[in-house]
């Protein structure tokens, strides 16, 4: 669980970032889920973002992000969801 002191810092750091991953009509699915939990291995903080076709509610969207790839919900603002996880190998960030 993160504090709001390291959600902040996270965000400051997750700002300059460009999405990697779209949801899109399809919703969240299993192969989706994989790919981002690889991708957060490697990058510890990444953006996804939802696009407009998605009829789902964005919050629970983003909830079903978080909890499948096993990552903390750093920020859901507008239809970008910031994802955080801390990785095993390649870590990168240090949280204060």
């Amino acid at each position: 669980m993160l504090t709001g002191k390291q959600k902040r810092y996270l965000r400051s750091q997750a700002h300059h970032l460009t999405p990697i991953f779209q949801v899109g009509k399809g919703g969240v699915n299993d192969n989706m889920i994989h790919q981002i939990k690889e991708a957060l291995e490697v990058r510890e903080l990444i953006k996804v973002s939802i696009l407009q076709n998605n009829l789902d509610d964005k919050e629970e969207v983003a909830q079903a992000l978080a909890s499948g790839a096993e990552a903390e919900l750093v920020q859901l603002i507008g239809h970008t969801v910031v994802l955080y996880k801390e990785s095993k190998e390649h870590k990168t960030i240090v949280l204060p």
